[in-house]
């Protein structure tokens, strides 16, 4: 299958693994329309919406960039009824847009808290839901979570549980709308892969140049989504899918290509947070 003429509405995407998501769908001829906040550079962090507009649209596909905040209800029922009028329809939704604190619970702000609760759990509950009448008349719909799956391991619980929280929420999310329109034939799975990727999260969050260089590239999420994304609804639904398993799935058994530092063996990569 391919990614021809269907259309992606995705939170976020003005960098990282979603502008990856978007470029690798566009090489298809995807339509790819993007709700994210970023309309003017951000000093710390490359890429706006409109970058990554001109991106896509230089990959080979149609792009729409919308500015707004998937907080907002207004901005989601706009960015969903953008996407429909200048595409026609909507075929995926990928919940990409994510905050990260891994502050411990004693030095985690109430705003920070809030704020992950509302882009991470409340922007995919709501986002995916304004798109579920949409996605019913699609032939083949997707809902696509960047989230890991749920690991009720006291490791990853008391880790950073503010973020854990707002992770896992968004995967009880999936899950639930996997369950609830199951019958109406859309899919909805979760995707997380098992090394750090090289994003500025990464870089700004994790540990510095010493992760980035034990990391994969965003390429890797990007070719993993591709292939679920290009799966027929009925087979893959209810899913916490790992980024690795997909590609192997695929007859993919080497990874090096994806290391962020070429020649980096499997064996040193930094394996990432939820999974053991």
């Amino acid at each position: 299958m391919s990614l021809a003429g269907k259309t992606i509405l995705m939170s976020g995407g003005s960098r990282g693994i979603g502008l990856a998501i978007a470029l690798r769908a566009a090489a298809d001829g995807a339509n790819i329309a993007m709700l994210a906040k970023t309309d003017t550079p951000h000093p710390k962090l490359e890429g706006t919406v409109h970058t990554a507009a001109e991106q896509i649209r230089a990959a080979g596909g149609q792009a729409l960039p919308i500015v707004g905040d998937v907080r907002e209800d207004d901005d989601i029922t706009e960015a969903v009824m953008k996407t429909q009028g200048e595409f026609g329809g909507i075929d995926i939704v990928i919940n990409n847009a994510s905050v990260i604190d891994l502050s411990r619970s004693l030095d985690l702000s109430a705003k920070k808290y809030d704020l992950m609760q509302d882009v991470n759990v409340r922007g995919t509950f709501l986002l995916s839901r304004a798109a579920v009448p949409i996605l019913k008349d699609a032939e083949n719909p997707h809902i696509l979570s960047l989230s890991p799956p749920l690991n009720l391991s006291p490791k990853w619980l008391g880790a950073h549980t503010g973020y854990t929280l707002a992770k896992f929420g968004m995967t009880m999310v999936t899950l639930g709308l996997a369950a609830e329109f199951a019958r109406d034939g859309i899919a909805a799975n979760t995707l997380w892969p098992r090394t750090t990727i090289a994003t500025a999260a990464v870089q700004n969050l994790l540990g510095g140049d010493r992760v980035m260089a034990a990391s994969r590239t965003a390429d890797i999420y990007a070719d993993a989504a591709y292939a679920v994304l290009c799966r027929p609804a009925a087979t893959t639904t209810g899913q916490s899918l790992i980024v690795e398993d997909v590609l192997e799935a695929e007859g993919v058994t080497d990874f090096s290509r994806y290391a962020a530092v070429p020649g980096t063996p499997d064996s040193a990569l930094f394996p990432d947070i939820f999974l053991d």
